[in-house]
């Protein structure tokens, strides 16, 4: 072939390359710019309050079962990672996490085949619970103290697209529906010389695919997926990419009926079970648009529910559940995620949280110095435990502290110091106040802190508002 042809083959070549890439991104533009920009904007916003939860168990999900580079790895999809031990400051992937409960998860991977779940039998005094999560957030169902008792027993996982009857030995089946899910096991640690029994528990919790349980030849396996990188917290607020992640993710979660219209409506501006999103392609006018919808979501959307959150109008049990419970209300899904992603549903915990004092003042532990009281025989309400924990802001993880603690919860009751009328007052602050008073300090950070009181298992009086947490007071 002689040079002049090939360099005009090449250059054809290069030619139709960016012709076809043109052709794309106008593609892309054109179908936003059929809209008016402020339909755009509207619609993006609401698509980010949708996305935003599942995008950020996706960057979780990716670090515990997909990036073994990552600090956080725990094992790969349908292999349970037990940690016998407790959350400390150095675990930085989940927000507001608790230190009461040695923790166990898996990623089920449903697409093949359903996975089994067998728990020993534990002792009747020790809570524990197994929160199935599906890729929406949603807590669709538990296994644990509360819904099937300490006796043990086969429980088995089952992704949308499994039709079969109930197998032999399998105590129940929880249909998900989607076909990745998060798995979490919390069993109690009553107090550090306990964690040995823990850790016998942990070794006695066992996953398998069902073909495996059943001693069946395994079906032929699902194509294996091409994971996306996730974005980071700070990303996540801002980029537009949240929306590749969550086309990506929507083709593990097939269309509920209920969502239907949304989805149609989502697709106006791009959104759709695997497609792709070239943002550089779209206009300024439409990108910035885009832009702020999710700013939107946040000023505007967000700061009037967390308004209502800190007023105690919006509790945490309503932020976590399963679909039917939370009735599509996908700002309160959002909240969740926000505030303690993978929080527990209400009758399985409740969070009330303290981000103010009494007067509506910001927490902060630069130089102020707060007590919280409980009077006599208003501890509260709980069939199983109840703790209260400390979380530096912005970050909402754990404070580092000379003492290392965390938290104050009910095994520790024998060790507080009581009040004259057998009321617990718990100080609150930076600095020690006290040998005298240290067996209730629970340490504050020189900063904004948030504190998060834990019911598990409460009982009625703590989910009807009968019982009411007291506040927490500024001393001068």
């Amino acid at each position: 072939m002689k040079p002049k042809t090939m360099l005009l083959m090449v250059a054809l070549a290069v030619l139709s390359l960016a012709a076809c890439k043109q052709n794309q991104a106008k593609k892309t533009d054109d179908s936003l710019t059929n809209l008016p920009l402020d339909s755009i904007k509207a619609i993006t916003k609401d698509a980010y309050i949708y996305a935003y939860p599942m995008i950020d168990m996706y960057r979780i999900q990716y670090a515990y079962s997909i990036d073994t580079s990552n600090a956080e790895y725990k094992a790969p999809w349908n292999q349970l990672k037990n940690m016998p031990k407790v959350f400390t400051p150095d675990d930085k992937a989940v927000q507001t996490p608790n230190s009461d409960t040695p923790y166990s998860m898996v990623g089920l991977d449903l697409r093949t085949e359903p996975m089994v779940l067998t728990i020993p039998k534990i002792e009747g005094n020790r809570y524990f619970s197994v929160q199935l999560i599906n890729s929406y957030t949603n807590n669709f169902d538990y296994i644990g103290s509360r819904t099937t008792g300490n006796e043990g027993g086969v429980f088995m996982v089952a992704g949308p697209n499994w039709k079969g009857e109930t197998p032999n030995g399998v105590t129940k089946v929880f249909p998900s529906e989607t076909e990745l899910v998060l798995a979490v096991y919390r069993t109690q640690l009553f107090d550090p010389s306990d964690l040995d029994k823990v850790i016998e528990i942990q070794k006695n919790y066992v996953v398998q695919p069902l073909s495996s349980y059943l001693g069946e030849a395994a079906p032929a396996a699902a194509k294996e997926i091409n994971f996306i990188q996730p974005l980071s917290q700070e990303e996540q607020k801002v980029s537009l990419e949240v929306f590749n992640i969550l086309n990506f993710l929507l083709q593990f979660c097939p269309t509920d009926p209920s969502e239907k219209e949304l989805m149609n409506r989502f697709a106006k501006i791009g959104i759709g079970a695997g497609k792709t999103m070239d943002f550089n392609a779209l206009s300024p006018e439409v990108k910035k648009a885009m832009e702020e919808g999710i700013h939107d979501a946040w000023s505007v959307d967000f700061a009037q529910f967390m308004k209502k959150v800190e007023t105690g109008e919006i509790m945490s049990g309503k932020l976590f559940g399963t679909r039917e419970y939370l009735k599509n209300n996908y700002l309160y899904r959002m909240g969740g995620a926000v505030l303690g992603i993978f929080g527990n549903s209400e009758h399985e915990a409740i969070y009330p949280m303290y981000s103010t004092d009494k007067n509506g003042q910001p927490l902060d532990g630069t130089s102020n110095n707060y007590t919280l009281h409980f009077a006599a025989n208003e501890l509260p309400p709980v069939n199983a435990f109840w703790s209260l924990t400390m979380y530096e802001l912005p970050s909402s993880l754990l404070v580092s502290n000379p003492i290392n603690r965390y938290l104050l919860n009910s095994p520790m009751l024998p060790d507080f110091k009581y009040d004259k009328d057998g009321g617990l007052t718990f100080y609150i602050q930076n600095a020690s106040p006290g040998k005298d008073k240290e067996s209730n300090w629970l340490p504050a950070p020189k900063g904004p802190f948030r504190v998060v009181l834990r019911l598990y298992w409460p009982k009625d009086a703590a989910i009807d508002g009968t019982w009411k947490n007291p506040p927490i007071k500024l001393v001068k």
